[in-house]
């Protein structure tokens, strides 16, 4: 495996891993606030603000570790023709379903008052864009292995 395919694999672990707690948490309190207010008139609220901190801290301390990691146990980092040509094809899938998970914030956005829904409808579907990515990138990588 190249350096690049072992950093991908860290990136999906780490992302994973991070989207997993900051859904989990947000549904938690997303229902608790369900409770008092309307979900068109939810509002991003500072303990959302708070959990979405520690999320991101988790995913950069995760992905730092990993790649120190990796970068101890193999030495080379060099990219060739081929990783610049498959992290392309990853990116253009990754952003179709960027660009459809804006096309549906920006619809949430007009039909509801609270920006809570389209906050978190525009956040999921940024992650579910770099999965795609890194997923169709590790695809590629194993396929021409």
């Amino acid at each position: 495996m190249s350096f690049r395919e072992k950093s991908l694999w860290v990136m999906v672990a780490s992302l994973t891993l991070a989207a997993f707690f900051y859904g989990h948490a947000v549904a938690y309190v997303s229902h608790e606030l369900f409770e008092t207010v309307p979900w068109q008139a939810m509002k991003v609220l500072p303990p959302v603000v708070f959990l979405f901190h520690i999320a991101v801290t988790v995913l950069v301390l995760f992905a730092i570790v990993g790649h120190a990691v990796i970068a101890v146990l193999d030495r080379r980092t060099d990219e060739d023709e081929r990783d610049r040509l498959i992290a392309l094809k990853g990116a253009r899938i990754g952003g179709f379903v960027l660009a459809v998970g804006v096309f549906l914030a920006l619809w949430l956005a007009v039909a509801s008052s609270g920006n809570f829904w389209f906050t978190q409808v525009l956040l999921g579907f940024w992650v579910l864009a770099q999965l795609t990515d890194y997923t169709v990138q590790l695809k590629l990588h194993r396929q021409d292995a």
